[in-house]
């Protein structure tokens, strides 16, 4: 058998094209991005909180040096510990953790395209085929084709679809970056908040066990004198109907108190049933929380950098979405070495390979493109409005829990002079009781109007803790925007830029 010599070229490449590919290529070179460039959308931001107390402190850096574990300001030991099994164990945390890997993951994908595809083959094949003269078959011809191939592809980025695309990626990154820390913030505050008010029903549940030994004693007066002739047995009855209403109300208490133990076993990643958390009465007033200037917000509430940062990516898929009216250009190579004898194969002689670019330009497509761009405009309209929002919403957030910090504050102070009222009352109306100067309906409502007072006076501590909290979160935990530059590697936008 004849030795065969195989060699094969082509190299698709119009010659006019070439002028095309070569303007294409200076564009490449020299960036034509194509699309609007984003600029942080602008918001309202007013100059001072309406509901700031007078002399309220400003921050000063030094006062959030500790960005991280901003519920130590209570100075509660079970509060952190407590805040330390959640960051290790709640699942809702987990979840955008994850979320935020696989934001990461999305941006390394975005990336490869700015690099050619190189991939490899090889094949071996074996056929038969009748061999046959004057109409007879005297034989059979056997062929063998092995081959080894290299193929590349490489599409340049000279619209900047690639770079858009990889832009918007980084921006979701930090967008979901930016959820991550609003979900732990949230969490954390959720469980400083349902621990203070679990500390507020033991405050109350110490109040109404203290209530149903006092009744008790006042049962006890009203035997003896009944037992003296002194009163009718209606005011024993009416001293037992009060003393099983304290009772109950006690006992109502543990239900409520039960619940909020449940929730910070699920907040803390633990099963309700083996959780549990001693009882202990709060005994703490809110700390200081010092106030920074309203458009300090814009950097410190990590809902509000991840409105802006999803603002970021949908107007980099406006560039995407414009980038398709262009045409595209994709090179490509493919060479490798082809034979029928297998010990042959890698022959330099046996050699084949194609070079070229393709140049592709849609010429109809029935509205399709501009479509995509005006939903992507949309898309990008939505989110802007999105941010915009979220804004409002948390200078609102802001100035609510102000406005309930301080008015909680007054009304701590009218509510204990009403418990002072209220227990001096009921002395007197207790020792005119003894003496059989006054009814003993009277001791009731003296008792009853004490017991009001202190309940309202022990339910205004644990919500002025919540709301303290609630203040906390609202200005952002500690937490600052630059953080989403350290965990993403990437830059975030200024809070002073303007929307164009």
């Amino acid at each position: 058998m004849s030795r065969q010599r195989f060699f094969h070229r082509s190299f698709a490449f119009p010659a006019l094209a070439a002028p095309c590919v070569a303007a294409l290529l200076a564009c490449q070179l020299t960036g034509c991005a194509v699309g609007p460039n984003y600029h942080r959308p602008a918001v309202a931001v007013p100059a001072s909180y309406k509901e700031a107390p007078p002399g309220w402190k400003i921050a000063q850096p030094a006062d959030h040096a500790d960005r991280g574990a901003w519920w130590t300001i209570y100075h509660d030991a079970q509060l952190n510990a407590l805040q330390t099994q959640l960051g290790q164990n709640n699942q809702t945390i987990a979840q955008y953790a994850a979320a935020y890997r696989q934001s990461r993951a999305l941006v390394s994908e975005a990336r490869a395209a700015y690099f050619p595809i190189i991939s490899a083959s090889g094949s071996g094949s074996r056929s038969g085929s009748p061999l046959a003269t004057k109409g007879s078959v005297i034989g059979s011809n056997i062929s063998n084709s092995f081959s080894l191939g290299l193929q590349a592809t490489w599409e340049p980025d000279l619209w900047g679809k690639i770079s858009r695309t990889v832009s918007s990626q980084e921006a979701s990154q930090q967008e979901a970056a930016a959820n991550l820390a609003n979900v732990r913030l949230s969490a954390q505050a959720a469980l400083a908040q349902t621990y203070f008010t679990l500390r507020s029903l033991d405050a109350q549940q110490k109040l109404l066990d203290d209530t149903v030994a006092a009744y008790q004693k006042t049962l006890q007066l009203t035997q003896n004198l009944y037992r003296q002739g002194v009163y009718g047995q209606a005011d024993v009855v009416q001293a037992q109907a009060q003393l099983q209403a304290a009772q109950a109300a006690a006992i109502d208490n543990g239900v409520a108190r039960a619940q909020n133990e449940h929730a910070i076993a699920v907040l803390v990643g633990q099963p309700a049933s083996t959780f549990s958390i001693p009882p202990s009465p709060l005994d703490a007033t809110p700390p200081e929380v010092p106030l920074q200037i309203p458009s300090a917000l814009l950097e410190r509430r990590p809902d509000i950098a991840a409105a802006e940062r999803a603002a970021a990516a949908a107007n980099e898929q406006i560039g995407v979405a414009i980038a398709a009216y262009f045409p595209s250009l994709t090179f490509s190579a493919n060479g490798g070495l082809e034979n029928s004898v297998f010990s042959k194969l890698l022959a330099l002689p046996w050699r084949f390979w194609t070079l070229g670019p393709t140049l592709a330009q849609t010429l109809f497509d029935a509205g399709l493109r501009h479509a995509q761009t005006q939903a992507a405009r949309a898309t990008y309209d939505q989110q802007v409005a999105a941010y915009r929002q979220t804004v409002l919403a948390a200078f609102q957030n802001v100035e609510d829990n102000l406005a309930s910090q301080r008015i909680l504050a007054q009304e701590v102070v009218v509510q204990q002079q009403a418990v002072d009222s209220a227990q001096r009352a009921l002395a007197i109306v207790t020792n005119e009781y003894k003496a059989g100067t006054t009814a003993f309906l009277n001791v009731l409502n003296a008792q009853a109007t004490a017991f009001a007072a202190q309940q309202k006076l022990a339910s205004l501590a644990g919500m002025r803790m919540v709301s303290s909290v609630g203040l906390v979160q609202a200005l952002g935990g500690g937490w600052d925007v630059s953080q989403i530059a350290r965990e993403t590697g990437g830059m975030a936008a200024p809070a002073t830029a303007v929307a164009q």
